[in-house]
C-alpha cells in the first residue's frame, strides 16, 4: 500500500489548490470551525441556543443552523453572536 502526505492526499481526493472543488471544500471546512467555536463559547457561558439568539436579535432556528454549519449567515450575524457571547475576533484576508 502506498502512502501520501496529507497534501497529496487532498489533492487527489479533494483537488489541488485553487480549484473550485478545492476552494469550496476548505470554505465549509471553516464555516464549521466558527460554528463549533460559537457552540464551545456559549456552552462555556451557559447559554442555550435560544437565549444567544435573544442576545443577538435573532431565533434559535439560526443560532442551531450557524452552530451546525448547515445554513447561510451573514457575517455581520457572526460578528454580532462574537460580541454577545465577548470574544475576541482577528480577521486575516489574504489577496
Amino acid at each position: 500500500m502506498k502512502s501520501y502526505k496529507l497534501d497529496e492526499a487532498e489533492d487527489l481526493l479533494i483537488g489541488k489548490k485553487g480549484t473550485k472543488e478545492r476552494n469550496e471544500y476548505e470554505f465549509e471546512l471553516k464555516l464549521e470551525l466558527i460554528g463549533d467555536m460559537i457552540k464551545t463559547a456559549r456552552k462555556n457561558r451557559n447559554l442555550t441556543q435560544e437565549q444567544l439568539g435573544e442576545l443577538v436579535g435573532v431565533k434559535k432556528s439560526q443560532i442551531s443552523r450557524l452552530e451546525n454549519s448547515s445554513g447561510n449567515v451573514t457575517f455581520e450575524t457572526v460578528l454580532k453572536i462574537f460580541n454577545a457571547l465577548g470574544a475576541k475576533m482577528s480577521l486575516n484576508l489574504q489577496m
